[in-house]
């Protein structure tokens, strides 16, 4: 990878005032159900950089956009980073209440993140390209 892995929490990330609020409700009504991602969800809000959608820079993975990461095998993948209702794997919708999804969110074009997937196994991606969401995405 042409950057270092480092840790998410050395990234700073960026999300928009509606993400922000909807993610975290997402968040705290899923701790029960899934404490583990609800509270990486959580932890992810607590130290992004809230902003007005208008400020929100294009390269930035944000809902409903979609990112193409190579992952730390250099296997290249493309997602649409989607609300749980939304997610199909098939599809290439991934949710955001799963490891990789809360791992995409407010990264920037370039930026690379280690994340551990479900089954514990230590996994690293860099973000490649962002597209930003269609109009009726969300």
């Amino acid at each position: 990878m042409r950057q270092n892995i480092k840790q998410r929490r050395e990234h700073e990330i960026v999300v928009s005032e509606n993400d922000h609020a909807r993610l975290t409700g997402l968040a705290e009504s899923s701790l029960e159900r899934l404490p583990g991602i609800a509270e990486e969800l959580l932890a992810e809000m607590e130290r992004a950089k809230i902003k007005p959608l208008s400020r929100i820079p294009a390269n930035v993975v944000r809902m409903g956009s979609t990112v193409t990461f190579r992952g730390g095998d250099g296997e290249v993948k493309t997602v649409t980073l989607v609300y749980p209702g939304k997610a199909d794997i098939a599809e290439g919708k991934v949710s955001i209440l799963t490891p990789v999804g809360a791992a995409l969110i407010g990264l920037r074009e370039g930026q690379s993140v280690a994340w551990t997937s479900r089954d514990g196994r230590r996994l690293e991606l860099e973000i490649v390209t962002v597209e930003a969401p269609r109009a009726d995405a969300n």
